[in-house]
C-alpha cells in the first residue's frame, strides 16, 4: 500500500488524493503554499511529493530554491489528473443529483480571431459568476479532430459534426465577399464570380476548407472559383488587416467585419451571391451532456450570443 495515503496531505480525500495533492502543487508552484493551504508542514509537502515520485518511478517537479515548474512527465500526469478530477466531480453530483454550482476544469477550445476577440471575454464573465470552475483556453488555427479528448467544449463554424457529438448552434453567421472602397475605386467591382479571377484576392488557410476556392451559390447553381493573390494567412484578424489596407477582396465571416462594413471601411460585394454558411456551434461530446460546468458555459454563450444576434444584422456592435 502507497504510505502516501497516510500522509498529512491525506486530507484531501481518499482514493484521488495523489492527484488533487499534485494538481493542487501545480496551481499553487510552492511547497509552502500548498502547505499553508492544507495545514500541514513543509516538509511533510515535500515527503509526500517524493513518495509519489518513487511509487512512479519518474520525476514530477523540477525543484530550486526559489520556484518549481513542472517536468514533461509531470505536464502529462497534471493533464489526466485533472480530468480525472473533473470526471469524479460530474459523477458525484449526476448521482446525488446535485444543484450545487457548477465546479471543476473546463477546456475550451476557439480559433484564433473569434476566440480572443468574443470568447475570451466571455469567459472572463462566466468565471466572475461560477468561481468554482477553472477555465483552460486554447486558440488554435484549425478546430482539433472530434475524436481528441483534449477539451470538453470546442467552438466551430460551419456546418455542425457528425453524431458522435452534441452541436448546439448558438448563432447565425455568413461569409462575405468585402474589399476596401480604394482598392474598389482603383480595380473595379466585380459583378459575376469569374470576375474574382481578375482580382487580388487575400487567401486564408483554415480548417479543412480547399485553399484557394471561394463558392459561390445563385438559387441552385453554384460555381466554385479558383482565386489567386499576392497576400495569405492562417490568422484571419490580419487577413482583415490587409483588407482594410486594400490589398484586396477578402471572404471573412459576417461577425469578425460588421463594424467595418457599418462604418464603410469595407464594402460588400457580390451580395446576390450565397457563400457556404459559417454558423456559429458549441460542440462537446455526448459523455459531458449532463456535466453541470458544462451546462451552464454552454447556456451562458447561447444567451449572450442570442441577444447579440437580435442586434442590427444580427451582428455584434459593442466588442
Amino acid at each position: 500500500m502507497n504510505s502516501s495515503r497516510s500522509s498529512p496531505a491525506g486530507a484531501l480525500g481518499a482514493a484521488p488524493s495523489e492527484m488533487a495533492f499534485f494538481s493542487l502543487l501545480a496551481r499553487l508552484g510552492s511547497f509552502s503554499g500548498t502547505a499553508r493551504e492544507l495545514g500541514v508542514s513543509t516538509a511533510a509537502i515535500s515527503k509526500r511529493l517524493a513518495q509519489m515520485e518513487a511509487r512512479l518511478g519518474v520525476q514530477l517537479l523540477n525543484r530550486t530554491t526559489r520556484r518549481t515548474s513542472l517536468t514533461p512527465e509531470g505536464e502529462i500526469y497534471l493533464g489526466h489528473a485533472r480530468r480525472i478530477l473533473a470526471d469524479i466531480d460530474d459523477m458525484e453530483q449526476l448521482v446525488s443529483s446535485s444543484v450545487a454550482a457548477p465546479k471543476g476544469l473546463l477546456r475550451v477550445n476557439a480559433t484564433l480571431g473569434f476566440g480572443r476577440n468574443h470568447v475570451a471575454p466571455l469567459i472572463s464573465r462566466f468565471v466572475k459568476s461560477h468561481p468554482e470552475v477553472q477555465v483552460q483556453l486554447q486558440l488554435s488555427v484549425s478546430p482539433p479532430p472530434l475524436t481528441d479528448d483534449a477539451f470538453d467544449i470546442c467552438i466551430r463554424f460551419g456546418e455542425p459534426p457528425d453524431a458522435r457529438v452534441i452541436a448546439r448552434k448558438i448563432a447565425p453567421n455568413r461569409r462575405l465577399l468585402c474589399a476596401s472602397p480604394a482598392y474598389l475605386a482603383g480595380h473595379g467591382v466585380p459583378k459575376v464570380p469569374h470576375d474574382l479571377t481578375q482580382h487580388n484576392c487575400i487567401g486564408i488557410r483554415q480548417g479543412d476548407d480547399a485553399y484557394g476556392v471561394w463558392r459561390l451559390s445563385a438559387g441552385k447553381r453554384t460555381e466554385a472559383v479558383k482565386v489567386r493573390g499576392n497576400l495569405s494567412t492562417s490568422d484571419g484578424e490580419i487577413a482583415v488587416n490587409w483588407a482594410l489596407d486594400g490589398h484586396g477582396i477578402l471572404m471573412r465571416a459576417e461577425w469578425d467585419i460588421a463594424k467595418y462594413l457599418r462604418s464603410g471601411r469595407l464594402r460588400q460585394v457580390l451580395e446576390n451571391y450565397q457563400t457556404p454558411p459559417a454558423d456559429i456551434h458549441v460542440v462537446y461530446p455526448q459523455r459531458l451532456e449532463l456535466s453541470a460546468r458544462v451546462r451552464a458555459f454552454v447556456a451562458f454563450l447561447a444567451t449572450h450570443f442570442e441577444k447579440s444576434s437580435t442586434r442590427a444584422a444580427g451582428l455584434v456592435s459593442d466588442w
